[in-house]
């Protein structure tokens, strides 16, 4: 069977050579302004959080959505109560760094750079591109690397979700101080989804840490089920890109979580 997973990372090793030939890190490093934990900080205000995902194509169903650019699904979100942005820059997804810069011109939202880390090079990276937040892959790095690209997302004024699929993954999370746990709802070999993921993985979690259920949501139901299960948020893609209507389907998400958690 195709192993996707491997395939990206595979590729990415020849993208972050060429991005330091391109601009040495030394040189990188002297653009930098430390960020100001901008999803620390809208997370702590909101009960519920919606991390919405400008995602045009999907290396295991190909093109999403020919009818809305990476900057206009941007401002949908924006206006319709999206915590946050999630912006591929990988080209697996349609992603590139010039989307990310685009969408950082347009919109004054928290932003998190959506790629995938196997080098530190990409950290300092997303900070130059205005990333207020990065992902974290456990499953392709070692716990070393792990805690030691957190700390230097830290370091650089950004937060990180550290992203998980199964309790080897949880485990190695939990033993790092990461705020933000995203249980990845995507079979990383076949890209196939489903929340089962998530609600199995939930026992074994830390419910001190702010918990997202990531990919396979895709309806009303979905939604409320991660809520009532212990989920803190959603991080959701196609499930959005595809909806008939976009604005509807994000202030679903967005408000479903909230409303739950006032009554509570």
């Amino acid at each position: 069977m195709r192993d996707i997973l491997a395939e990206i990372v595979e590729q990415k090793k020849d993208i972050v050579a060429q991005a330091k030939r391109d601009l040495p890190l030394t040189e990188l490093k002297r653009s930098l302004k430390p960020g100001t934990f901008r999803m620390s900080e809208r997370f702590a205000q909101e009960p519920w959080s919606l991390i919405a995902e400008c995602k045009l194509q999907s290396p295991a169903k190909g093109r999403l959505t020919k009818s809305h650019s990476v900057v206009e699904l941007a401002h949908i979100y924006e206006a319709n109560g999206a915590s946050m942005l999630s912006v591929h820059t990988d080209p697996h997804f349609l992603g590139c760094n010039e989307d990310f810069q685009r969408v950082r011109a347009e919109v004054k939202m928290p932003l998190l750079r959506k790629d995938f880390v196997i080098d530190e090079y990409q950290i300092y990276e997303a900070r130059m591109l205005g990333a207020d937040a990065i992902l974290l892959i456990a499953r392709i790095l070692t716990p070393e690397q792990l805690k030691q690209y957190l700390y230097l997302t830290w370091s650089l004024g950004m937060d990180a979700l550290v992203e998980v699929h199964d309790r080897r993954d949880m485990e190695a999370a939990l033993a790092t101080p990461a705020e933000f746990i995203g249980i990845n709802n995507r079979n990383l070999v076949s890209f196939t989804t489903h929340i089962q993921q998530t609600l199995d993985l939930l026992p074994f979690a830390d419910h001190s840490r702010t918990l997202i259920s990531e990919s396979g949501v895709f309806t009303e139901q979905d939604a409320q089920t991660l809520c009532d299960a212990g989920c803190d948020g959603i991080l959701v893609g196609e499930g959005l890109v595809r909806a008939d209507d976009v604005a509807a389907k994000t202030r679903l998400f967005a408000n479903i979580g909230k409303q739950a958690k006032a009554t509570a």
